[in-house]
C-alpha cells in the first residue's frame, strides 16, 4: 500500500496575499505592473496542497532560495474568510 501512496504527486502552492480588483484594472496591466496585496512584513503565508489549504508557513531565505517553513496547520475555515492569522 505504500508504495502507491508514493506514486501519488501533489501540488504545492504557497498563497502569499489577495487583493480585489476591477476586471478593467487588470485587464490594463502590462509587464512590471504591481498588485497590491492585503499581507503584511512577517504574516503567515498558506500552504495548499491541490488548491486545499494544509498549513502556514513563513517566508524564509536559505543561500540564494525561497523557502517556506512550515508553522502550524492550516484552519480551513480562516482559509475561507478570506485569511486573517
Amino acid at each position: 500500500m505504500s508504495g502507491q501512496v508514493d506514486a501519488v504527486n501533489v501540488e504545492i502552492a504557497v498563497l502569499l496575499g489577495r487583493s480585489t480588483l476591477p476586471m478593467q484594472q487588470l485587464l490594463r496591466m502590462g509587464r512590471g505592473a504591481v498588485i497590491p496585496l492585503d499581507a503584511k512584513t512577517n504574516d503567515e503565508v498558506w500552504i495548499l496542497a491541490n488548491n486545499h489549504p494544509v498549513a502556514r508557513g513563513e517566508i524564509q531565505i536559505n543561500e540564494d532560495k525561497i523557502c517556506i517553513a512550515v508553522t502550524r496547520a492550516a484552519d480551513v475555515f480562516d482559509y475561507m474568510a478570506g485569511g486573517g492569522s
